[in-house]
């Protein structure tokens, strides 16, 4: 194992190195930049192929700990993976070499669990000796905020606000938030995904919230991305000739592009992946931006059938800008442009429309029987496109990441293929559960005035 201590330095580079727990406390630093990784402990290809049989909860100890050395016990460290990752974690092949990673059988049927539910363990170490009370703020475009409520639902002195667009999720999404009640306040706007960002954004940097500490859990926190980076290395280990450092194609839906960067710290950890897919609906201000060297926020965002996707800014865009060696601020201005020609040869990046999207869930359904909903069904177009675009060659080993259960969208999955989804057990029931939400605009004020009239201490 590595004896390195890992610290975490700011995209915006104006304030001190932290440790793992200052930069999970804090979300987002105080300059407004994005903490991020100063070293990725290598993994040997010996060591990565010894992970081949292990159980997923032994692969996320083996990552972790590469990053919480000097801030979590290694046992302690143990047992949170065992308590986070009790569920099955699928991997589908598909056709010739190419496979989807399931990550909809959590808590709340999606991606999100995987880092929220560590993410939520590890701040409750970190608040063990600490009597003060944390206000963890998160903006959500589908399925961030019900995985953020359900991991930190309950937990001693966190409270959590959520904030989400009112005509941008399903029902079923709503509904697993605004159902918990207890620590959990969500908070319907008015507007768009990006919209609730820029305001828990704001909120961070606001001096009359000072007298709250606030933290974040969406993929500006650093303790989103870590978690994700696991299940990468395990797709690579159950399925790659990992001795041989055999490349892999990894095609992921993206948004906000969190679960992206959790495939680039793979990447840096020693993964050898041979492409990364970066696949957008039509929100694809980033794949322009990969073509072109011209970044331009779309605004407002674009709304389509892959709601969780439906950003106009990606935040995580900096983190990307930075891993190649340029300068992005909150703003989204570049000041320093990344190594763009090193970028094109690592990224495949590619804008899926909602035809097309329509169109591959019914043609996956068609040839494979592959169920897909629409993120899943993005992810498994870009990948589609990049392999046949590719050239002449043995065909790669691929796998497209599928975000999230089909059963969030019944009414879609029923319109293409006929089918009503099974629905999980983390589903069942919302229908009947009283809902409690907030309704605002997307003026900041009244939100800065809820957050310091309720949490403030006086």
């Amino acid at each position: 194992m590595p004896s390195e201590t890992v610290r975490y330095y700011s995209t915006n580079r104006r304030v001190p190195r932290a440790t793992l727990r200052e930069a999970l406390l804090q979300g987002q630093a105080a300059d407004r930049g994005l903490f991020m990784p100063e070293t990725y402990p290598e993994m040997l290809p010996k060591q990565i192929e010894a992970l081949a049989e292990r159980s997923y909860p032994e692969i996320a100890h083996f990552v972790l700990e590469r990053f919480t050395r000097g801030s979590i016990d290694e046992g302690r460290l143990r047992e949170l993976c065992e308590d986070a990752y009790g569920f099955e974690v699928p991997i589908e092949p598909v056709a010739g070499r190419a496979h989807v990673l399931r990550l909809d059988r959590g808590p709340t049927a999606s991606f999100k669990d995987f880092a929220a539910r560590m993410m939520a363990r590890w701040m409750g170490v970190f608040m063990e000796d600490d009597s003060s009370e944390l206000v963890i703020l998160t903006a959500t475009s589908g399925d961030t905020g019900s995985a953020v409520a359900h991991a930190y639902h309950g937990v001693e002195r966190v409270r959590v606000v959520v904030l989400f667009p009112i005509d941008e999720v399903s029902a079923r999404q709503r509904k697993q938030m605004t159902t918990l009640g207890g620590n959990v306040t969500t908070i319907a706007v008015d507007g768009k995904f990006d919209d609730c960002q820029a305001m828990v954004k704001r909120a961070f940097a606001d001096p009359d919230l000072s007298a709250i500490r606030l933290s974040s859990a969406n993929s500006i926190n650093i303790g989103r991305l870590l978690p994700q980076a696991v299940y990468y290395v395990y797709a690579y280990a159950r399925l790659a000739k990992a001795a041989e450092m055999e490349p892999i194609v990894f095609s992921v839906p993206s948004g906000n592009f969190g679960d992206m960067m959790g495939a680039v710290i793979a990447g840096r950890l020693g993964v050898p992946i041979e492409r990364l897919v970066v696949a957008t609906n039509s929100n694809d201000e980033v794949p322009r931006f990969v073509e072109t060297g011209v970044y331009e926020k779309i605004v407002p965002s674009r709304v389509c059938i892959s709601n969780a996707m439906n950003v106009g800014h990606p935040s995580n865009l900096a983190r990307l800008v930075d891993v190649y060696g340029g300068f992005m601020d909150e703003t989204g201005r570049i000041l320093e442009m990344p190594d763009l020609a090193r970028l094109r040869r690592d990224i495949f990046a590619v804008g899926v429309t909602d035809e097309e999207t329509r169109e591959t869930i019914r043609e996956a359904w068609r040839l494979h029987r592959l169920l897909l909903e629409p993120h899943g069904a993005v992810g498994w177009a870009g990948l589609r496109r990049f392999l046949e675009g590719r050239g002449p060659g043995p065909e790669p080993l691929s796998v497209s990441v599928e975000t999230a259960h089909p059963a969030k969208f019944p009414e879609e999955i029923q319109a293409l293929i006929g089918l009503d989804p099974e629905v999980p057990p983390s589903l069942r029931g919302l229908e009947g559960k009283p809902e409690r939400f907030a309704r605002m605009t997307t003026e900041y004020e009244p939100f800065r005035d809820l957050l310091r009239d309720t949490f403030a201490r006086s």
